[in-house]
């Protein structure tokens, strides 16, 4: 009888053994579940680790080449235009000829002179015969008198002599305009048959000086990638006797400042409130035989910048009121296991991209995982899974 208890007691005993480990089992069962059900809940996240290094960065921009070293060239402001000899474009040699002036009107202006002057002689052989009259009669007086109106007479013609010759001189000079030296029309204002409108006839470029032009660029930037004056750079230039552009090297021959350029306001805004970005002007110098000055110049620099930090995308880049921001992925111990939690870091960036920014901090490493896209709004403590 005794023994029949007993084993009952074990029996019961075993029953309940098994009914706790079931229990604890199905406990821990529903836990493991409800846990799994849980984080299928949590925001789901995209992420990427940075990348340490210089930040790849683009200046570009464009402008008309004009030449370095010019002449504006003008005729006589009292002369028509005769003949024109060359036209736009065109290259031409030292004391070649460009155009022939009217000058008729000084050459019949040179005739009336030459007239005066040949009277002016016929009057001195009347004051020579005078005064050979006067020695004859022994009049002193007349004599003396007829002296002086030769020495005069000599006076009045040698002035004269001398307003021909440089009539005739002006007439040589002026009547054919030449080019001062090798070079290029640039721009032709003369017309055949009328007179000087005030413009230079003819601009004249110097081709052996070159050609620059003109790029703005933000002044932090040209620092950030160390471009500097005498730097060669690859300009692309349009021609309209060419279908494609040609690309050659230019050299930076300047670096001045610019007026700031202000984002952030209207015009009635007045400035006020803008972000103001140091401007640059860009300086560059062309050398190359084909041009002619007019074309439109393109550059394109693409360089990495001098300094370093954390490459991040722009997409994991955020900003609020405080400042800017991204969220890092922290992995902490939990009850079942490691868990997932969202921490929220301020940044400041230095350079940007149309692809990555460059951030400093010294709260996030390499090694760390940055969150680029979430699933749900996060904030900084919130529980995510990753993807």
């Amino acid at each position: 009888m005794e023994l029949g208890t007993e084993t009952a007691e074990q029996r019961r005993k075993r029953i309940i053994v098994v009914v706790f480990i079931s229990f604890m089992g199905l406990l821990l069962l529903f836990t493991l579940f409800s846990n799994t059900l849980q984080s299928l809940t949590l925001p789901k996240v995209t992420t990427e680790q940075p990348k340490k290094g210089g930040i790849s960065l683009v200046i570009e921009g464009s402008g008309i080449l004009q030449p370095i070293a010019e002449a504006k060239l003008f005729g006589s402001t009292n002369w028509k235009t005769q003949q024109i000899h060359v036209k736009e474009g065109d290259r031409v040699k030292k004391g070649q000829k460009l155009i022939t002036y009217d000058s008729n009107s000084a050459e019949q202006d040179i005739e009336v002179e030459l007239t005066n002057l040949e009277k002016q002689k016929i009057e001195q052989q009347s004051f020579q015969d005078q005064y050979i009259l006067a020695s004859f009669e022994e009049d002193e007086l007349k004599r003396r008198s007829a002296q002086r109106d030769i020495e005069k007479g000599k006076l009045d013609i040698a002035a004269q002599e001398r307003k021909i010759n440089e009539m005739r001189e002006h007439v040589s000079k002026n009547q054919l305009l030449t080019a001062p030296f090798d070079g290029i029309i640039t721009r032709l204002n003369a017309v055949e048959g009328l007179g000087s409108t005030g413009e230079p006839d003819i601009i004249l470029s110097k081709s052996s000086e070159g050609y620059r032009f003109e790029v703005r660029a933000d002044a932090k930037r040209l620092s950030t990638l160390g471009i500097s004056i005498g730097e060669q750079i690859k300009v692309e230039v349009d021609s309209d006797q060419e279908q494609q552009a040609r690309s050659m090297y230019g050299t930076i021959e300047e670096i001045i400042n610019e007026k700031p350029l202000i984002e952030g306001t209207s015009e009635s805004d007045e400035g006020v409130g803008g972000v103001t970005m140091p401007q640059k002007i860009l300086r560059i110098k062309l050398l190359d035989a084909k041009l002619k000055g007019g074309e439109q110049a393109r550059i394109k620099i693409e360089k990495s910048s001098l300094d370093q930090g954390l490459l991040v995308s722009n997409a994991a880049i955020h900003q609020d009121r405080e400042g800017t921001y991204v969220f890092v992925v922290d992995q902490r111990p939990g009850a079942l296991g490691n868990v997932f939690v969202v921490r929220k870091v301020d940044i400041e960036s230095s350079e940007k991209n149309d692809k990555e920014t460059m951030i400093q901090t010294d709260r996030i490493y390499p090694e760390d995982k940055i969150i680029l896209n979430s699933s749900e709004p996060m904030q900084d403590g919130d529980r995510i899974r990753l993807e």
